[in-house]
């Protein structure tokens, strides 16, 4: 029975953790990332010292960076492989707040391994230790709690074996994985501990297929046999789960369309002849047409955020049913949908033989098609300026988004997080492979962009990464373009600059508050933000921080950049001023649920309050009589 510290042990045994899944293995934890303090450098920083071959570590720029980067290398492996990340205590630990809640919220694993105060108490209180006096336990990291799936605290050494092996349940879970969170006091981590030779053996956490239950199924294809206008909604969980080839199958029997989330773009190639490409508020006018009258709805292991349907008004079809596929019995329970608890790729194969022979109306699909290719033509016009043709050398974030698509080769990844180009990129991104998108929604985090992008190049090497990054995002957290050069790691980042917050901009436009607050402008004569442009050069900080930087200002320019920045083999950025200008990006025909003041002294309010009183009329709960219709039967039969 060897003995060893404790983040010794804990460093020993993360890297002896797999998970398997159809017969292949992948290492859980990949590596460490990390930024030291009086609260982790005696403990961990000297395991991961003393064990570099075990377990791999980089250098971090900021902690919210690091998680966002393990969440990116989480999603590209699939939710088969992440990263862990530690700090020291106080403000290393509560900057993983932000990164904890994003990964959360995306069921996407990693693990959190910030210091903490002293069990022991020697000489309470010490540097950067929260004093609650009603919670003599309490320490910053309790801020990790709510956002974190699995949360301990090793108040002793012998809380390491329990503890760890929990928290690998946690992540390994499809239905529960997310955040989570091991806090280690500072002393803990460096007694020594007698390890069982047993957990630091070799461990292999099996990720289950489950297969729908035979009622549950049975019910499912009942209900879409008797559908006149079905479609589905593809999320995120048919591309963790590797079902895009089991969603293209059951597509292609029986000609269901096909609409998609955020997560779940890609799911299927942009033409192939069931594809609607993007659905809700971020969505193509195809898709939202059809949702409009679909009569049954199957939702693939999405959520069901707001966006996909439109704060409640996408589907308007007043008997519209939904059947739930997730392995989360907490997604798929929602819309008061038929609820079939399982593997993606399990399901649409079951699904598929117990419909026995259903295909939909060749009207109906005449219709899909006919409504995706007009959509394709509105994208082929946005991707040249939109509706009007910017001036010369003036380009817009349509035309910048249409020149990355045309560069980027099948396989390669786009990656986005936050301001309005999430919503055209869901709109108008031509996705050919299934990893292709990467857009994270369910937070839409400013700053993910480039930790993100470093995530997804750490777990994908062979694929090249475009980040697109609007300027507010890049001066949120552009630090780990500094980790990229240090690990010789290669990105093209383009930096969208249109001075300001752009897509909060036009919000606070559609709700009548004049895009207070949103440009980055000195203060004018009269006080308010509305003088010059902030001299801000965001090119000249990107080469600081040791990045090549291409300027471009005309289309062409940016055709040119990108090709040379495929050809660079270090981490290039390339700097796009862009023209703000709504109309260059095609309509959803949706609507998205944002408060609007009920009184004001502000006309601009007052018209914008009316047009919301108007849009509210057509949400509603969906609320299937799927249950009820059940318990009628069984009444029945009794």
């Amino acid at each position: 029975m060897p003995q060893l510290t404790v983040a010794q042990a804990l460093v020993v045994f993360l890297s002896r953790q797999w998970t398997e899944r159809d017969g292949q293995r992948h290492r859980l934890i990949a590596g460490c990332s990390g930024i030291f303090g009086h609260g982790n450098v005696a403990g961990l920083g000297e395991a991961l010292l003393q064990y570099p071959d075990a377990m791999p570590f980089r250098q971090a720029r900021n902690e919210q960076g690091m998680v966002h980067t393990a969440v990116g290398f989480a999603r590209i492996n699939s939710r088969l492989s992440t990263l862990a990340c530690t700090t020291s205590i106080g403000p290393g630990a509560t900057n993983l707040v932000t990164g904890a809640a994003l990964a959360t919220i995306n069921r996407l694993p990693v693990l959190l391994l910030p210091g903490d105060v002293f069990a022991t108490r020697p000489a309470d209180p010490v540097l950067q230790q929260l004093e609650v006096p009603w919670a003599g336990d309490a320490s910053v990291n309790e801020t990790l709690r709510p956002v974190s799936k699995y949360f301990d605290r090793l108040w002793r050494k012998e809380m390491l074996i329990p503890s760890a092996l929990q928290a690998m349940r946690v992540l390994t879970d499809p239905a529960e994985t997310g955040a989570v969170t091991l806090a280690l006091p500072q002393d803990v981590q460096t007694e020594a501990l007698d390890v069982p030779a047993d957990f630091l053996a070799d461990r292999v956490w099996p990720i289950r297929r489950p297969p729908p239950d035979a009622e549950s199924l049975a019910n499912a294809a009942a209900l879409l046999r008797a559908a006149r206008r079905p479609m589905i909604v593809a999320g995120g969980g048919v591309l963790y789960s590797d079902a895009m080839g089991a969603l293209r199958e059951f597509v292609d029997a029986t000609g269901i369309p096909v609409a998609e989330t955020q997560a779940g773009k890609g799911a299927l190639p942009f033409d192939h002849p069931s594809s609607l490409g993007a659905l809700g508020a971020t969505g193509t006018a195809a898709a939202n047409a059809i949702a409009a009258r679909a009569d049954v709805v199957i939702g693939i292991g999405t959520r069901w955020g707001d966006f996909p349907t439109a704060s409640h008004t996408v589907f308007a079809d007043p008997d519209v049913r939904f059947i739930n596929i997730n392995i989360a019995a907490f997604d798929a329970h929602k819309h008061s949908g038929l609820a079939v608890r399982a593997d993606a790729r399990a399901a649409l194969p079951a699904l598929l033989g117990a419909v026995d022979g259903y295909t939909s109306r060749p009207d109906y699909r005449e219709e899909v098609r006919t409504a995706a290719h007009r959509w394709q033509d509105l994208v082929d016009r946005a991707y040249a300026g939109g509706a009007d043709r910017p001036e010369p050398g003036h380009l817009v974030q349509t035309q910048v988004i249409g020149a990355v698509n045309a560069a980027a080769a099948p396989g390669d990844v786009v990656v986005n997080a936050a301001g309005s180009m999430p919503g055209d990129l869901h709109k108008l991104w031509r996705a050919r492979d299934p990893h292709e998108y990467h857009v994270e929604y369910g937070y839409s985090c400013m700053g993910y962009e480039i930790a993100g992008g470093l995530g997804v190049k750490l777990g994908a090497p062979e694929r090249e990464v475009f980040v697109l990054v609007g300027d507010g995002s890049y001066l949120m957290l552009a630090h780990e373009l500094v980790t990229a050069v240090q690990e010789q790691l290669k990105l093209i980042v383009v930096i969208v600059q249109n001075h300001g917050y752009a897509s909060i901009g036009s919000l606070s436009e559609s709700v009548g508050a004049q895009r207070f607050g949103t440009s980055y402008r000195f203060r004018g004569v009269g006080g308010d933000l509305d003088g010059d442009v902030l001299p801000v050069d965001l090119a000249a900080n990107a080469a600081s921080l040791g990045a090549d930087v291409i300027r471009v200002a005309t289309a062409a320019a940016l055709t040119q950049a990108l090709q040379a920045a495929r050809a660079a083999t270090k981490t290039t950025v390339i700097h796009v001023d862009t023209e703000l200008r709504s109309d260059a990006s095609p309509d959803s025909q949706a609507w998205w649920d944002v408060s609007v003041a009920a009184v004001s002294r502000l006309e601009s309010t007052r018209t914008a309050r009316a047009d919301y009183d108007a849009a509210k009329k057509a949400q509603r709960p969906y609320l299937s009589t799927i249950a009820a219709d059940q318990t009628h039967d069984a009444e029945e039969s009794t």
